[in-house]
């Protein structure tokens, strides 16, 4: 299994903060999860949702604690990935959801074999 999280790209954001993680725009990205991981590790992934679908996967390089969130003042960690990452093609359905959930990875593994 490919186990990580799971992040949605806020719509706001637009397609084209999704397309930078996949097209070599950038080599790496930050994105944050509240408190410290239980069970998250370098060489996970953190899998990318945008519009209700799962795109791609991007590998775990770093995880960083002790950063604080800016507007509640509560600890987070980190998370820094390698880019550009994997991305499915066509994307699958995957419902959208905020904050970080953990993910086993089932469904990428199901449509790499398809």
């Amino acid at each position: 299994m490919s186990f990580g999280i799971t992040k949605t790209i806020p719509a706001k954001e637009g397609i084209a903060a999704l397309n930078a993680l996949y097209d070599g725009t950038l080599s790496e990205y930050e994105f944050h999860m509240a408190g410290k991981p239980s069970r998250l590790k370098v060489g996970d992934y953190v899998y990318t949702i945008f519009g209700d679908r799962l795109h791609g996967r991007l590998k775990i390089t770093a995880l960083v604690g002790g950063a604080v969130n800016p507007k509640s003042g509560r600890p987070r960690t980190l998370v820094i990935v390698a880019a550009p990452g994997e991305r499915l093609d066509p994307p699958i359905p995957f419902k959208g959801h905020r904050g970080t959930r953990y993910f086993d990875g089932s469904l990428w593994d199901a449509a790499q074999k398809e």
